[in-house]
């Protein structure tokens, strides 16, 4: 049973993504034509997610599975419309549906039942509204004596049915078909042959990475190759001085040749014998030499050849096994469809996704990490970017805005566009975020361009909301896009205009494990640098690094480009052979449009590198972003070039940021003091016990009117309000607060059980800078906004 139930849970994540995309599809659809397929699409999903429950004896998720293909049957014989109340119905189903997939095999919940039975009451309810009977109700004639259901249903069923999956003895996962298998037939003999398995993708990855180890053993040869070269050039070596002495050996060998024939009696004739066994040894041993050497060239020749055929089995093996694990961008895309609905609808907007390129193919490690950043940066196009119908109309723009996600191809990389059609980026909003963190001074804020404020925005904590709930106000969400595609080898930027839109450019490798990179070396120690983020390497004077605005630089194509020394960046001891010579090598780097050179001692080569992560021991290391281990055998670091640009930068700038942070350091050390307002006497304790346990010098008041008087007569840092409470609610205390000239920068926290969009604008209208619902409340959540709000 945990087999089939495994298996089940592969097919029904099929079966259910399928539902939830043709509901979005169904919704926007115009055309009766296109209407019907759809529905007849879903409705065969359904269908299937139906039989494979009952399969299992799964009879919650056959429950709901049924009453929503009874709504489907419904539309399918046009009884009942699609309405906007049906699809969020039907949406909500599905989501359900999700929820007892992930439960499969524990006890549901009192609330998951009681939900699941009110979702296949409405659903049935619904259904009936279309001619006075559901779809048990039809099933029911068949158990009265009828037969018009069981014809029905058997057509349906024998017009949907397919050809089972076929299942092999070493098959990790072996398909369960959820509907009778078709009677044989030539044409059902030929469907049995499919073209494709199920495999799980953790014996793929393992096969991968076994592959991925045989670069190691390319590698070797290649080096192995390399040394026989040199020992080459030392037969070479030989040959020269052999040449040298030739001519001297005969001078030798004449004399002590007559020496030995004539004076065969004499004492010196043994002296003369053992003179001409020592030249006929060297001219043996020169015979010798020479044939050890033809030998060791045929040698050479073998290893050549072998290194060849391994070089070009691995790179095949290599090829082969990444397209396997290479998937379609469409498999990530397809959740976003309903996403942008939710949070359209939520923020009461309207927005078109369009997808271009989804068929571009991908290392599906890297698919399954930039889930997140896609979600992050839709969620800010809705939230931030597109305006409200109404907004939009006043602005003469279509009501509905547009978001547009384009995969193109770009030399070994995908290329990933994130647009919108809003209202663009306050840039204003970002410099008085970033003056509030204190990253900058007043003087740096105004110096900064707008093209110089946008990377910024990437920055934790910037955010231009002007309130703090659970989807955003942060200013983390821009900030783990970029933290997540430089993890993987990428870069991430951001253009924008105002009334036009931003765009958002993320490029990223094809594939994680094996990429391009450049050997330096400082003194004894060796790194890679990837190929993707290096420019030029340079080889230059001295006297060509100038000092700007106390920063070295060097001019390369007319422009200065600042320079570092990776030793100092990297906090190495100097190796103090670049003061050997004048001329001294440098590499310049480039990540998110900033270039950086950086002195090394040599520029090895370029080769391909298998990149080899440091374990969860290791899981965050500066300015590394693994290891890999060279022909030699030696294990040698790869930098992280987005880490190493951050780390160069403020290594330049220590000094200045030290008088800086200096300056702006809080020297008050004392209890940072918070009223809580609520009326409820429960809450209001929890609330004052969390925050007291936290640092916090808390005073509590029982509605809004009892705050007020506390205002005025005392000092506070923070207010924490509930906003249902007699006499003064916490959105006309928040007014009253923002109408006091002596109150008007005082931090207001909302939280509340009102979680309706509404009640959130309404908020936002009364100047409140968070808004916290009761439902997601969560201790550190709310600990963690009292702290960036202090």
């Amino acid at each position: 049973m945990k087999h089939l139930l495994d298996t089940f849970r592969v097919e029904a994540d099929e079966h259910l993504q399928k539902i939830s995309s043709g509901l979005v599809d169904l919704e926007k659809a115009e055309a009766p034509e296109q209407r019907t397929e759809i529905v007849e699409v879903i409705f065969r999903e359904a269908h299937s997610l139906k039989g494979a429950a009952r399969s299992v004896n799964l009879v919650d998720i056959e429950a709901l599975c049924q009453a929503m293909e009874g709504a489907f049957a419904a539309m399918k014989r046009r009884e009942i419309e699609g309405s906007t109340e049906l699809f969020d119905l039907m949406q909500k189903a599905a989501d359900h549906l999700d929820r007892l997939l992930t439960a499969v095999g524990g006890e549901l919940s009192a609330e998951e039942k009681a939900l699941l039975n009110e979702l296949v009451n409405r659903l049935e309810e619904m259904t009936k509204g279309g001619n006075g009977e559901t779809e048990k109700d039809r099933m029911g004639e068949t158990e009265n004596g009828g037969n018009g259901e069981k014809d029905r249903i058997g057509e349906a069923e024998q017009s949907e049915a397919v050809a089972p999956i076929p299942t092999f003895p070493d098959s990790p996962v072996h398909a369960v078909s959820p509907i009778p298998p078709v009677p044989a037939s030539p044409i059902h003999a030929v469907a049995v042959m499919s073209p494709t398995v199920r495999v799980s993708t953790a014996k793929l990855s393992s096969v991968l990475l076994q592959s991925e180890e045989m670069l190691f053993a390319k590698l070797s040869a290649a080096q192995h190759i390399v040394r026989m070269r040199e020992t080459r050039s030392a037969f070479q070596t030989w040959e020269k001085e052999w040449t040298r002495i030739v001519p001297i050996m005969q001078q030798v060998k004449a004399p002590i040749a007559k020496v030995s024939l004539g004076d065969m009696g004499n004492k010196g004739a043994g002296t003369s014998r053992e003179m001409v066994k020592i030249v006929e040894f060297l001219e043996w041993n020169r015979d010798f030499i020479k044939t050890l050497k033809s030998r060791y060239i045929a040698e050479i020749k073998a290893a050549k050849h072998d290194s060849r055929t391994l070089d070009g089995m691995v790179n095949n093996l290599l090829a082969d096994m990444k397209k396997v694990l290479m998937f379609p961008f469409s498999s990530l895309l397809e959740i976003l469809p309903k996403i942008v609905r939710e949070l359209a609808r939520d923020n009461n907007k309207e927005v078109d996704l369009v997808i271009r390129g989804e068929e571009i193919e991908i290392d599906r490690r890297i698919l399954e990490e930039m889930k997140d950043p896609l979600v992050h940066l839709i969620r800010n196009c809705i939230d931030h970017g597109i305006e409200s119908p109404d907004e939009r109309m006043a602005k003469k723009k279509p009501r509905r805005g547009t978001i547009t996600v384009e995969i193109s191809p770009r030399d070994n990389r995908a290329e990933v566009i994130i647009a919108d059609d809003g209202a663009g980026i306050a840039l204003a909003k970002v410099r008085t975020a970033l003056l509030k963190l204190g990253n900058i001074s007043c003087e740096q804020a105004e110096e900064l361009t707008d093209r110089e404020l946008l990377p910024y925005v990437f920055q934790s904590g910037v955010s231009t909301s002007p309130i703090i709930t659970e989807l955003s106000g942060r200013g983390l969400g821009l900030a783990i896009v970029r933290e997540k595609v430089e993890k993987l080898g990428g870069t991430v930027f951001v253009e924008t205009s105002p009334e036009t839109g931003t765009r958002f450019r993320i490029v990223l490798p094809l594939t994680v494990a094996t990429f391009h990179g450049v050997l330096v070396r400082l003194g004894e120690h060796t790194f890679v640098i990837p190929t993707m983020h290096v420019e030029r390497t340079v080889r230059l004077e001295r006297a060509d690094i100038k000092t700007v605005e106390n920063r070295e630089t060097i001019h390369l194509k007319g422009e200065a480009v600042s320079l570092a020394r990776l030793a100092d960046v990297l906090e190495l001891s100097p190796s103090g052979s670049t003061g050997a010579t004048e001329m001294i090598q440098a590499i310049v780097l480039n990540a998110a449009g900033t270039s950086i050179a950086f002195l090394v001692d040599e520029v090895l080569n370029e080769q391909e590198v298998l990149l080899k992560s440091l374990g969860r021991q290791l899981s965050r290391v500066r300015n590394v972003a693994g290891v890999t281990i060279i022909g030699s055998g030696k294990v040698v670091p790869i930098l992280n070039v987005p880490d190493l640009l951050k780390s160069a930068v403020k290594y330049s700038a220590s000094s200045a940021l030290s008088v800086a942070a200096a300056k702006t350091e809080k020297t008050i050390d004392r209890k940072i003091s918070l009223m809580v307002v609520e009326d409820s006497i429960t809450t209001r304790t929890l609330l004052q016990n969390i925050l007291s346990a936290s640092g916090y010098d808390v005073v509590t008041a029982v509605d809004g009117l009892d705050a007020l008087t506390k205002l005025k007569s005392a000092k506070f840092d923070i207010v924490v309000s509930d906003v249902e409470m007699p006499r003064m609610n916490g959105f006309d205390l928040t007014t009253r607060i923002r109408a006091d000239k002596r109150l008007a920068e005082l931090p207001v926290v909302l939280v509340t059980a009102l979680e309706s969009r509404e009640d959130r604008e309404r908020g936002i209208d009364a100047g409140a800078n968070a808004y916290i619902a009761k439902s997601n409340f969560d201790q550190s959540n709310l600990l963690e906004v009292l702290k960036r709000l202090a």
